[in-house]
């Protein structure tokens, strides 16, 4: 089956094959939380992207190959509610943002920072900072050696628009600016962007608005 990154809550996972990783994504919760496992394909170790919510079917997503790590994208409780649970079952080490680590009502054992590097088996992923969403928010960046990049944006950038910036001008600048500095100023337009709710685009689809976005303001 052709991934398309549509799924509902309750549904099954979709999943695709690139070179490094098996990407999974499942809806969660009851206001359509994305939560995106990623395994290893030489190592068979896990990462989680966002315990948002339902832990039990969390973990079985993760089924017998377990967690070694679960990403906390940015503070807001739709994207941690369940990551206690998930944590404590599976023993996973967790990261988060640092700026965003004390709105954070669970154990985080890594502060990350704008390029640090998280690894899930052999696989490298980059985090950038982006800040205006929330002030500690993060994305991750997979280059695929063998294939165009994949990145897993929150609450940062979604097909249409740039992350609720609540019409605050100064946080709305500083997340247009970081999103066109670290995002669409580094990446390709083939680059696959995964959101934290919702259908996912690519920068190619979305980078011809991002005039419009300016103007409008969010």
């Amino acid at each position: 089956m052709t991934y398309t990154g549509v799924v509902t809550t309750g549904g099954p996972a979709d999943v695709r094959e690139t070179s490094g990783l098996t990407i999974s994504k499942v809806s969660v919760g009851t206001i359509d939380n994305n939560a995106y496992l990623l395994r290893c394909r030489a190592t068979g170790e896990q990462l989680l992207i966002d315990a948002a919510a339902d832990p039990q079917t969390l973990l079985a997503l993760a089924g017998d190959g377990g967690l070694a790590s679960i990403v906390t994208t940015h503070q807001h409780w739709d994207h941690w509610i369940a990551l206690p649970e998930v944590a404590e079952a599976t023993g996973a080490r967790t990261y988060a943002g640092r700026d965003d680590i004390d709105g954070i009502k669970a154990r985080i054992d890594v502060p990350v920072d704008d390029g640090d590097t998280i690894r899930v088996g052999e696989v490298e992923l980059t985090a950038r900072h982006l800040v205006g969403h929330s002030p500690g928010s993060i994305a991750l960046v997979y280059r695929d050696p063998e294939g165009t990049p994949h990145l897993f944006t929150g609450d940062s950038l979604f097909p249409g628009g740039i992350g609720n910036t609540e019409k605050d001008p100064a946080r709305f600048a500083s997340l247009l600016k970081d999103l066109e500095e670290k995002i669409f100023g580094e990446l390709p337009d083939e680059t696959w962007f995964y959101p934290g709710h919702g259908g996912d685009s690519t920068l190619g689809a979305e980078r011809p608005k991002l005039p419009e976005w300016r103007e409008r303001g969010w």
